[in-house]
């Protein structure tokens, strides 16, 4: 072990004509790594998420605000759609719980009957909660936020959403395929007591070709099933009954394959992908797991961004990453997240300068991104001002 870890370079080296590519592990009571098993492949790793059932929900006494607002000026607003649409539950500005509406279309609308002004807006989506419940103030108030999570735009509020309140159940969890098996002592011992269900939890890593390890996925530990492997010799394949929830989608494909020939080591590699790719180029920053070296902040410097390929929100976090730290480096997703990345902790700190070229490009492609709630700032002014406000000389080219 080294600092409650596993040693990954004891592991990925073994005595067959195919590579070691995943290592599932489990952290026990005291914080110490154990090993389960090493594979060669794993069968279910990549799904597109089951999408919720279908509800209808009123949203009651709306002000509608960004793309919801210009849906209903549209005389013919009916079953229109609105994407995704983040409801926030707030007890004065303090927000306290969140839901998504999946694929939202409006199905009708009317003016509030106590408010003229207002609307009763009926929707149908599927609903996703974000959060394990919290109890609500007596008169909360709901923000409605339309868009992706990496850049969401105020789509206005409302003074109650009937049918939001509705229990529901969980969707059954996807199997997982462990192909090729090595188990170690604990996975074994499951394997040898085949009718008691492990509920604990465990790590799935994720190695590149050089063995580092790229990303890092949580599984649950029940075994429903093994065989022998389809690779043969005293490999087993393995069923895991929940192969957890935050699986990549089959369109992450091609960006998982870019990371497993090793960690980016050339500047743009994320540039040809479009906005989804790069998001997930971006998860891979962010989720690869790895032991900090422990270094003091950067400060001082000019850093070059190479700005000829940002044309969305996950494009400019993905580039000012690499002007500040070097390619597949992680500094902020989003703009709150990027604020504390300005904080320090990260690598680099104010002072320094940032000299963008060919800023033009991302001005134009986010002109229309707005997150300001008042809608005076594309999301590229904002992080532009965010910049200076911190601290850093932007030199904008």
């Amino acid at each position: 072990m080294l600092g409650g870890r596993v040693r990954i370079a004891d592991h990925i080296g073994w005595d067959r004509s195919f590579p070691v590519k995943y290592l599932l592990v489990q952290e026990d009571e005291d914080g110490a790594e154990r090993l389960w098993g090493r594979c060669a492949g794993v069968e279910g790793l990549f799904v597109d998420p089951v999408p919720p059932a279908r509800e209808v929900l009123t949203l009651r006494g709306c002000s509608p605000d960004g793309p919801l607002r210009d849906v209903l000026a549209d005389p013919g607003a009916s079953l229109r759609g609105l994407g995704d649409v983040c409801v926030e539950a707030r007890d004065g500005e303090q927000p306290l719980q969140w839901w998504t509406l999946v694929d939202a279309v409006v199905v009708a609308h009317r003016p509030h009957p106590a408010d003229p002004a207002r609307y009763d807006v009926v929707l149908g989506a599927g609903v996703r909660n974000e959060e394990g419940f919290l109890e609500l103030p007596p008169v909360p108030h709901f923000e409605l936020f339309a868009g992706t999570t990496a850049c969401a735009a105020s789509a206005g509020r409302c003074a109650a959403v009937d049918g939001l309140f509705e229990p529901r159940a969980e969707p059954a969890p996807l199997p997982l395929e462990l192909i090729g098996c090595e188990p170690a002592e604990p996975l074994l011992a499951a394997l040898r007591r085949p009718r008691r269900r492990e509920r604990g939890w465990g790590r799935l890593l994720v190695l590149d070709r050089h063995g580092a390890v790229m990303a890092s996925r949580t599984v649950g530990l029940a075994v429903t099933g093994a065989r022998p492997s389809v690779l043969g010799g005293t490999l087993v394949d393995v069923t895991l009954a929940d192969g957890g929830d935050d699986r990549p989608t089959p369109a992450s494909r091609p960006v998982w394959e870019e990371w497993h020939r090793g960690a980016p080591t050339e500047p743009n590699r994320w540039a040809p992908y479009d906005s989804q790719g790069r998001a997930e180029w971006l998860d891979l920053t962010t989720r690869a797991w790895r032991v900090p070296v422990p270094r003091p902040d950067r400060s001082g410097r000019e850093h070059r961004l190479d700005g000829r390929f940002v044309t969305d929100v996950p494009g400019l976090h993905c580039a000012i990453a690499e002007a500040l730290l070097g390619p597949g480096r992680y500094f902020g997703r989003e703009w709150n997240a990027f604020k504390d990345c300005l904080g320090g902790g990260f690598g680099v700190v104010p002072p320094f300068t940032l000299t963008w070229h060919d800023s033009e490009v991302a001005r134009r492609a986010l002109a229309d991104v707005v997150e300001d709630p008042e809608g005076r700032l594309s999301y590229f002014e904002e992080i532009v001002q965010l910049l200076e406000r911190c601290g850093v000389t932007v030199v904008l080219r």
